[in-house]
C-alpha cells in the first residue's frame, strides 16, 4: 500500500502531514511512503531526511500521486493553486484522503471530492472521547495556538510581562484576560502565568471555572439559570441567548478597562465566531493594550480585528494573524504527523494494512465525510445538491 504526502500549497500553510518518525513507523508495518519534494522545507526536515527514514522523494506531480492509496494533508486540497495544480484532479478515484477539510466553509469541496469518487475523512470532526485522545488534531494544534497566541501578544505589548523590581524603580506585571477556555484558552492562560503576569478569564461554561483557577487565574463570568446549559455533551461552547450575551458583555466591557493584554479563543463549530469585544469597548481600554484574535478566520471576537492584520484603533493594537498553528510550524507538525498516524491506526487493519471501511468505528463514523461517489455526513449531505448526495 502507498501513502502519499504532499506539499502543502494553501497559502500560508507551512505545516506537512508526516514526519521522518512516522514515516519510520509506516514503513515498519510495510506501507511505502512518498513524499513531494520540499514538503517539509518549512519545518526543518529537509529531503534527505525523509529518505533516509525509508520514503521515497518526488518533485513529479503525477509520479507522487500514482497508484496512492491514501494521502495525508494538512489543509483541504485546492482546485487551483500558484502553480497551475488542480489537487482535486491529482487524486485517483477510489483513493482516501485524510486532512483538516474544514467543511463547514467547503461544502463545494465536498460535493467536488464526492464526485471524483475519493473516501474523504475530516479530522477536525474526530470525537471527544477517551480513545480519540492520541488524534484530536483540534485539541494538539489548539494547545500551541494558545502558547503561540500570548508569545504575538508579548511581541506586540511595549512593556515586559513579569513584576520587575530595581533600582530605577518597580515594573508593575501586565494583567491579561483571556476570552474562551477551552484548550487554547487555558495554555494561554498558562503561558501567560509563566511569564509573571496576571491573569483572569472568562468563558460560558461553568465547568471551566475549576479549570481557570487551577492554572492560578480569576475566572470572570455571569451565571445565572443559562450557564446549566452552555455546554454541549461533545464539551464545546454553546450559543448564548441575546439577554445573556448582553449581561455578559456588560461585565466584559467593565474588565477589559483594567487588562494590558486580552487573547479571545472562543469559537463555536460550524457557526460564526461569537461578537465578545464591540469597538467601543476597544475605545474603554488603557492606551497601548494588546487584542490577539485567533477567532478571526470566522469572523473574529473582537470587532475591530481584520484577518491578516495588525489593525490600530484608539492606540490599541487588534493582532488578526490567520492559521497561528502554522506559526510554529516545526512543533506543529510534529503534533499533527502524531495525531494522523494514530488515526490510521484505526483506518487501516492490523494485519492486512489495507484500509477497513466496514468496521462500523464511532472514530470513522465520525469523520468520513465522501464515500462511493455521494457526501455521506448527515452534517452535510442535507446542504448538497441532490445529484451529489
Amino acid at each position: 500500500m502507498k501513502i502519499v504526502i504532499p506539499r502543502e500549497r494553501l497559502e500560508g500553510e507551512l505545516r506537512v502531514a508526516a514526519t521522518p518518525d512516522t514515516v519510520r513507523k509506516y514503513r515498519q508495518r510495510g506501507i511505502d511512503v512518498v513524499v513531494e519534494a520540499a514538503a517539509g522545507i518549512h519545518c526543518a526536515i529537509p529531503d534527505k531526511e525523509y529518505e533516509a527514514a525509508g520514503a521515497t522523494v518526488t518533485s513529479d506531480t503525477a509520479d507522487l500521486y500514482r497508484g496512492a492509496a491514501v494521502v495525508l494533508k494538512v489543509r483541504r486540497p485546492l482546485r487551483e493553486t500558484a502553480d497551475g495544480i488542480d489537487e482535486v484532479a491529482q487524486l485517483a478515484p477510489g483513493s482516501i484522503l485524510v486532512g483538516l477539510l474544514d467543511p463547514y466553509r467547503n461544502r463545494d469541496l465536498l460535493a467536488a471530492l464526492a464526485e471524483r469518487g475519493i473516501t474523504a475523512f475530516g479530522l477536525e470532526l474526530v470525537p471527544r472521547i477517551t480513545r480519540a485522545q492520541t488524534m484530536d488534531v483540534l485539541s494538539s494544534q489548539a494547545n500551541l495556538t494558545g502558547y503561540r497566541a500570548v508569545m504575538d501578544a508579548a511581541h506586540e505589548f511595549g512593556r515586559a510581562f513579569p513584576m520587575m523590581m530595581t533600582a530605577a524603580g518597580t515594573i508593575a506585571p501586565a494583567r491579561v484576560m483571556v476570552m474562551g477556555a477551552g484548550v487554547a484558552g487555558l495554555q494561554a492562560i498558562a503561558t501567560a502565568r509563566r511569564l509573571g503576569a496576571i491573569v483572569c478569564a472568562t468563558d460560558v461554561r461553568p465547568a471551566a471555572r475549576e479549570q481557570v483557577q487551577s492554572l492560578g487565574a480569576t475566572f470572570v463570568m455571569i451565571e445565572d439559570a443559562e450557564t446549566a446549559r452552555a455546554e454541549t455533551s461533545g464539551g464545546y461552547a454553546r450559543e448564548m441567548s441575546t439577554e445573556y450575551q448582553a449581561k455578559q458583555q456588560a461585565l466584559i466591557a467593565e474588565t477589559l478597562q483594567k487588562q494590558d493584554i486580552v487573547i479571545c479563543t472562543a469559537l463555536i463549530p460550524g457557526r460564526p465566531a461569537p461578537l465578545l469585544i464591540s469597538a467601543a469597548m476597544v475605545a474603554r481600554m488603557k492606551p497601548g493594550s494588546v487584542i490577539v484574535d485567533l477567532a478571526v478566520e470566522t469572523g473574529g471576537n473582537c470587532e475591530l480585528s481584520r484577518p491578516g492584520e495588525v489593525v490600530v484603533r484608539d492606540a490599541v493594537k487588534i493582532v488578526g494573524w490567520e492559521n497561528v498553528a502554522s506559526r510554529i510550524a516545526v512543533d506543529a507538525s510534529s503534533m499533527y504527523a502524531r495525531n494522523l498516524q494514530s488515526f490510521l491506526e484505526v483506518l487501516l487493519d492490523p494485519a492486512s494494512g489495507e484500509p477497513r471501511l466496514d468496521s462500523g468505528d464511532e472514530i470513522l463514523a465520525a469523520t468520513l465525510l465522501t464515500r462511493d461517489g455521494a457526501v455521506v455526513h448527515p452534517a452535510f449531505a442535507a446542504t448538497l445538491p441532490s445529484a451529489v448526495n
